[in-house]
C-alpha cells in the first residue's frame, strides 16, 4: 500500500513539475509555445525634455511660474536684472548716431570738394586768359623793341607780367591737382565712416539682443519640470534655471535582435503602462535604430577574450503614440512600458516615410 502512495506522489510530482515547466515556456512565449507576438518590458516614455538656461550673467528680479506648470510658447519664465543692457543698448544707439552725423558731414565735405575742383577749373581758365594776354603783349612790346618804338623798360615790365601770368597758370593747375586729391582723401575716408556705421549698427543689433536675453522664456508649449530660479539668485551663462517637457512623446522599445525579424515599419504596437494600471494603449513602429544600445554607450564591450559568452543585443524601436487616445495626455516621459509586436499582421502605413 505505502508502494502505491509512494508511486502515486512521485507520479503527480512530476506532473506538477512538468506543468510548471510548460507554464513558464508559455509565460516566457518560448517553444513549443512561441506564438507572433514579440513582448519586451524592456520600454520606456520618451520625449525630449529641454533645460532652459541663461545666455548672460545677471541676478533673476521675477520668477513668475512654478514647479510642474503648464506654458505656451514665449510665456515668460525669469527675468534677468536687464538695466546694465539697456543702458549698453542706449550706448551703442548713440554710438551709431555719432557714425552716422560723421558719415553725413562726410557726404557734405565731398560735395564741398567738388565745388572745390570746380573753382579751381574756373581759375585755370582764367589764368590761362591772363597768360594769353599777358603773352600778346610781351610778343608786341617786344617787336616795338626792336623798332625802337618802345623802351626797353616797357619790354622788361612785359617780360614780367608774361612770366607772372604763366607762373598763375602752373599754380592753376597745381590747385586742381590739390582739390581733386583731397577729394580722393574723402572718398577713401567715406568708405571707413560707412563700415564704422554698419559695425555700429551691428553693435546695437547685438545690445538688443542682449536685452531681449534677459526674458527666459518658454520655446515651445509644455509643462515645466522642477523651477531651480529663484528671485535674487545671480546666474551665469548655462546655469540651469528649469526644464521643458513637450506635449510630444514616444516610446523606446528595446528588443532583442533575435525579436526583430518580421518587424516592419508602420506595424501596429499594443502596449501598457505600469503607472496608468496597464492599461492597453496602442502606437505603431516609427523607425528602427542605426545601431544597438551597447555601440552607444560610453565604454564599449570588448569580447575579444578567450572565455566569450554570446549575449543577444538590444535594439532600440521607436513606437509612435496614436493620436485620441483616452490615456494618451497622461503618458509623460520616464514611464515603463510593455510592448508587444505581432509579426503575423500585415505592415501599415510607413510612418518612417510619412512623417
Amino acid at each position: 500500500m505505502k508502494t502505491v502512495f509512494r508511486s502515486l506522489a512521485t507520479y503527480l510530482a512530476a506532473a506538477v513539475g512538468i506543468i510548471g515547466v510548460l507554464i513558464i515556456l508559455y509565460v516566457w512565449n518560448l517553444p513549443p509555445f512561441k506564438g507572433s507576438i514579440e513582448t519586451t518590458n524592456d520600454a520606456y516614455v520618451r520625449g525630449q525634455v529641454t533645460l532652459l538656461s541663461p545666455q548672460l550673467a545677471g541676478y533673476i528680479v521675477e520668477v513668475p511660474v512654478q514647479d510642474y506648470q503648464k506654458v505656451k510658447k514665449g510665456d515668460l519664465i525669469a527675468q534677468i536684472d536687464n538695466r546694465i543692457y539697456a543702458q549698453k543698448l542706449e550706448q551703442a544707439k548713440a554710438t551709431l548716431a555719432s557714425a552716422e552725423a560723421s558719415l553725413a558731414n562726410s557726404e557734405q565735405s565731398r560735395k564741398s570738394a567738388e565745388a572745390k575742383i570746380v573753382s579751381a577749373k574756373a581759375a585755370v581758365e582764367s589764368a590761362n586768359a591772363a597768360f594769353d594776354a599777358a603773352k600778346t603783349a610781351y610778343n608786341r612790346t617786344q617787336s616795338l623793341l626792336k623798332s625802337n618804338v618802345s623802351t626797353q623798360s616797357d619790354f622788361e615790365k612785359a617780360q614780367a607780367t608774361y612770366d607772372q601770368a604763366q607762373a598763375s597758370v602752373h599754380q592753376a593747375d597745381a590747385a586742381v591737382l590739390v582739390a581733386e586729391q583731397d577729394l580722393n582723401t574723402i572718398v577713401v575716408n567715406r568708405r571707413t565712416l560707412e563700415a564704422t556705421v554698419e559695425g555700429a549698427k551691428a553693435s546695437v543689433e547685438l545690445a538688443d539682443i542682449d536685452l531681449q536675453n534677459t526674458r527666459i522664456t518658454a520655446p515651445q508649449d509644455g509643462e515645466l519640470g522642477e523651477v531651480t530660479g529663484r528671485l535674487g539668485q545671480y546666474v551665469s551663462t548655462g546655469t540651469q534655471i528649469a526644464s521643458l517637457v513637450p506635449n510630444h512623446v514616444w516610446v523606446v522599445a528595446n528588443y532583442k535582435e533575435t525579436q526583430l525579424e518580421g518587424m516592419k515599419p508602420g506595424q501596429e504596437v499594443t502596449f501598457t503602462v505600469d503607472a496608468l494600471g496597464h492599461q492597453s494603449l496602442k502606437g505603431r513602429i516609427e523607425r528602427f535604430a542605426p545601431a544597438t544600445g551597447s555601440e552607444f554607450s560610453v565604454i564599449k564591450s570588448d569580447n575579444a577574450t578567450g572565455n566569450f559568452t554570446k549575449v543577444a543585443q538590444r535594439i532600440p524601436v521607436r513606437i509612435a503614440i496614436e493620436p485620441n487616445q483616452p490615456l494618451a495626455d497622461s503618458l509623460v516621459p520616464g514611464m515603463s512600458v510593455v510592448a508587444s509586436v505581432d509579426l503575423a499582421q500585415q505592415s501599415g502605413p510607413a510612418l518612417a516615410q510619412t512623417n
